[in-house]
């Protein structure tokens, strides 16, 4: 992981260090968001790299949700010492968002012939040190010591970025997760029970075949919701307008 400097004018950047190395690579399955948390560290996506074995293995940065500083090093109140990991038992999540403080909203790419499995994508509600399961629990499998999620699909979506909704452009949208899906390319929308924050009480589908592939789900600083498709990426039509950053109102 790189840390590079914008320039003033925002048109070139120029390298300054590697802040944080060793995490495994392969083809596919390589996470790669970035997020800065409301406690100002770096939260960093990694995928299984291909190697599944490796998410359940807590010497291992790969098939995690790392939390770090913005130099890259392990915080010390990180829920396992001297170690950068936040979450385990991760595929190749590309998405998450807080609740609070304390509670992540996450999405994770289910299976796609590994283990002879196939789909249920994931949304999870996780908190600091848990264990999401990869590959030891699939689909709506419980096992002592493992979060089953809160939502899985039959058939894959994947999922990319999500973003609570914090506007008021789109009021009923209030304190739902927005997920981006790739292969069948709509927004997801996801309310949760407000008496059992675990359970989802409903969820629906916007945008269905509309922009295609999307991407990242982001919330911008003027209360709208972004969101970038993913059509020049080799698996969907580019077109002749290319990519999109989208904005959503009502």
């Amino acid at each position: 992981m790189e840390r590079w400097v914008l320039s003033e004018d925002h048109t070139s950047a120029t390298f300054e260090r590697v802040i944080f190395n060793g995490i495994p690579t392969a083809v596919y399955h390589d996470g790669g968001r970035l997020r800065f948390g409301p406690d100002g560290m770096l939260y960093v996506g990694t995928g299984d790299s291909r190697n599944p074995d490796l998410a359940q293995d807590p010497k291992s940065p790969a098939g995690k949700l790392l939390r770090l500083t913005p130099d890259g090093q392990a915080p010390s109140d990180n829920p396992f010492p001297g170690s950068p990991v936040f979450l385990l038992g991760l595929r190749n999540t590309e998405g998450w968002d807080w609740k609070d403080r304390e509670t992540l909203y996450l999405t994770d790419h289910g299976p796609s012939g590994e283990l002879m499995r196939q789909g249920h994508d994931e949304i999870n509600v996780a908190h600091a040190g848990d264990n999401l399961g990869w590959p030891d629990i699939y689909s709506c499998d419980t096992k002592q010591g493992l979060v089953t999620p809160s939502l899985t699909f039959n058939d894959a979506m994947p999922p990319g970025g999500a973003a609570i909704y914090t506007g008021d452009a789109i009021s009923e949208w209030m304190g739902s997760l927005l997920v981006g899906t790739l292969g069948s390319r709509h927004l997801h929308r996801v309310v949760f029970d407000t008496q059992d924050p675990r359970r989802v009480a409903k969820h629906e589908v916007y945008l269905r075949g509309t922009y295609g592939r999307l991407r990242d789900v982001l919330m911008g600083p003027d209360g709208h919701l972004y969101v970038t498709t993913s059509n020049c990426d080799g698996r969907g039509d580019c077109g002749s307008r290319k990519d999109l950053i989208l904005r959503l109102k009502r």
